[in-house]
């Protein structure tokens, strides 16, 4: 179930990039875990002629180890693109010129699920696995961008939502073992539920790897404890897609999809560095409590919403609103020694504070409250 470190790892690994009429931006975080166990894939246009109006985002979100997740993020992307299915649906969509579409889009989505299958099955080949040395697995959500869709694919409990119209309007769905779908998969499979885990150890119903739990004969690689099969969704686009974003759990657990894309929505009305929109997103889920692993793409659409000084005009007002409020603290108040931050936090968690960050509330403006903290309290030097 994971070990904890004494303190956070805070420094973030960043990408961000642009084309096809798409911006993205990224971050990851190994926070409180002892082991960084993400791992992620990023391309603007696909590596074959016919594709480089394509992109491609993934977010792979590791247990027991990273291997499995590091081996999704250099072989996904190339698993769904070698696959028959694919390759024939992408010739027919090019090929039709936009009539009669349906079919070779189907042959998309199925090869987009045959690829993340072709994929499992070559990791199980992998020397490490095949001796037992490697158990570890990992979750897997991609978005395959074409110029006139949005192909999803989930497998665990990673999640990818679409921001469209200044709401969510589509998400992917969980794979946890208490659905009852999953459930009787697993039950079939002659394994257990408990304590909302797969034979009461494993968190996610369908991942990557994690080979010990599909041993079962006679069932497929589908019908085992855990399965590799990801559903695939596809959205077509729209001038009033805004943004999408794909994070694991350590995002999720702390913020609900209609928080995250509130948040994500007014930050992108104040700047438009989508990395540092990404950091903002990590460090305001480790105030909120995440005590996992975490990672994040924002892909923004050409409907994302646009800088506006009347924001920024907005966002000033508050953090005046703030230091007001934190020198009061300190005026008023005798802050326990060494706990200067968290005391001041505390105590503007109880006030109604007007327009605190929607879906991140003061938690979002604790590194704010910090500079602001440092600027009225100098921190002491060691000699003093």
């Amino acid at each position: 179930m994971g070990a904890f470190l004494d303190k956070p790892k805070t420094e973030k690994h960043n990408e961000s990039g642009s084309g096809n009429g798409l911006r993205f931006g990224l971050s990851s975080m190994q926070g409180w875990r002892v082991e960084m166990e993400d791992a992620h894939s990023a391309v603007i246009g696909l590596p074959a002629e016919h594709l480089k109006n394509w992109s491609f985002f993934a977010i792979f979100d590791g247990h027991a180890g990273a291997r499995v997740s590091s081996c999704c993020s250099d072989q996904l992307l190339e698993a769904i693109m070698l696959n028959e299915y694919f390759k024939a649906g992408i010739a027919g969509h090019t090929e039709s010129g936009g009539e009669g579409q349906q079919p070779f889009l189907e042959k998309i989505k199925k090869g987009i699920k045959m690829g993340f299958l072709a994929l499992d099955d070559k990791i199980r080949g992998m020397p490490e696995i095949v001796s037992g040395e490697d158990k570890s697995g990992s979750t897997a959500v991609c978005a395959v961008i074409s110029p006139t869709h949005i192909f999803f694919g989930n497998c665990g409990d990673s999640r990818a939502v679409l921001s469209r119209g200044n709401r969510v309007s589509f998400r992917t769905l969980d794979h946890k073992p208490i659905n009852p779908i999953e459930k009787e998969r697993i039950q079939n499979a002659g394994g257990s539920v408990m304590i909302q885990r797969v034979n009461g150890s494993l968190a996610v119903s369908r991942a990557l790897g994690d080979f010990e739990y599909k041993n079962v004969q006679g069932k497929g690689p589908c019908e085992q404890l855990v399965s590799p099969e990801p559903e695939v969704f596809m959205e077509e686009r729209s001038a009033d897609d805004e943004f999408a974003v794909l994070a694991c759990d350590g995002i999720w657990d702390v913020m609900s999809n209609d928080e995250l894309c509130d948040f994500v929505r007014s930050r992108m009305k104040l700047t438009d560095n989508l990395q540092h929109l990404c950091n903002q997103v990590i460090d305001t889920c480790l105030y909120k409590g995440s005590r996992d692993n975490m990672s994040i793409v924002i892909i923004a659409f050409e409907g994302a919403p646009k800088v506006s000084e009347e924001a920024q005009k907005k966002e000033a007002v508050l953090d005046a609103k703030l230091e007001t409020k934190v020198k009061e603290i300190i005026e008023h108040s005798e802050p326990p020694d060494g706990g200067v931050l968290p005391y001041i936090m505390h105590l503007l968690s109880v006030e109604e504070i007007e327009g605190l960050p929607p879906g991140g509330g003061l938690s979002a403006k604790r590194t704010t409250i910090e500079q602001i903290v440092n600027r009225l309290i100098p921190p002491k030097n060691e000699s003093e």
